[in-house]
C-alpha cells in the first residue's frame, strides 16, 4: 500500500564540530539500523540550509534531529512538537551561508508550506567548539535512545520501521568517507 503522505527525518548540525554533528550521527543510525516505506526519507542535512526548504515544504510530517542548547545537563534528551519547534527570521547575517534551520523553517511558514506535524528530536550538547572531534560521550550515550524515539514517533502515525538485517546493510546517506565510522578512524 504506497501513500500520499511525505514523511521527511532530517538529521542537521556539523560533524566537524563534536556535538554539533549529534543530528547527522542520530540520521545516520537510524538508517543504518531501520528501512521505512517508501513515503519516508532520510536526509543528511548536515549544514545545507536554504537547500532544505523544498524538503521542508514538500514534507507532511517532519522529524528533525539535532543539538539544541537547552541549558540543560549534557546529553539530556528534549522532544518539541509542532509549534513549539523554533522558526524565526533572523537579522543581521553576513552571507547566506549563516542561514540557521530556524530561518528555513521561518520562510517555510511565510510561504504557507510548514509541515502538518513537526517533531524536534534534540540532544543538549557538551561541546560544540572542538573543530575535527566526534560527539563526546554523553551525547554519544544518546543515539540509541534518540533512534528508538524516531521509531515510536513514527510508529504513531503508522509508519512501521523494519529492522535491517545484517545481509542487508544500508547505502550510506552521504559520502562514505565523513561517515562515523570512517571520521573517528581518522580522529
Amino acid at each position: 500500500m504506497t501513500s500520499d503522505r511525505a514523511i521527511v527525518v532530517l538529521g542537521i548540525g556539523n560533524i566537524l564540530w563534536a556535538d554539533e554533528g549529534f543530528g547527522v550521527r542520530a540520521v545516520e543510525a537510524l538508517h543504518e539500523a531501520y528501512a521505512f516505506p517508501p513515503e519516508v526519507t532520510l536526509i543528511d542535512g548536515g549544514t545545507q540550509g536554504l537547500a532544505l526548504l523544498p524538503l521542508i515544504e514538500a514534507a507532511d510530517l517532519l522529524v528533525v534531529f539535532d543539538a539544541v542548547d537547552y541549558g540543560l545537563e549534557p546529553g539530556v534528551l528534549h522532544l518539541i512538537d509542532d509549534d513549539d519547534v523554533p522558526r524565526y527570521l533572523t537579522a543581521k547575517k553576513m552571507s547566506l551561508h549563516q542561514t540557521s534551520f530556524q530561518d528555513v523553517l521561518g520562510l517555510a511558514t511565510l510561504s504557507g508550506r510548514l509541515p502538518g506535524r513537526m517533531h524536534l528530536i534534540g540532544v543538549q550538547p557538551l561541546d560544540l567548539d572542538d573543530y575535527g572531534a566526534s560527539l563526546t560521550a554523553p551525547v554519544r550515550a544518546r543515539l540509541e535512545a534518540a533512534v528508538a524515539h524516531a521509531v515510536a514517533f513514527l510508529a504513531r502515525f503508522g509508519i512501521i520501521a523494519s529492522p535491517r538485517v545484517a545481509d542487508d546493510p544500508a547505502e550510506p546517506l552521504g559520502p562514505a568517507s565523513v561517515g562515523r565510522e570512517s571520521y573517528e578512524a581518522v580522529a
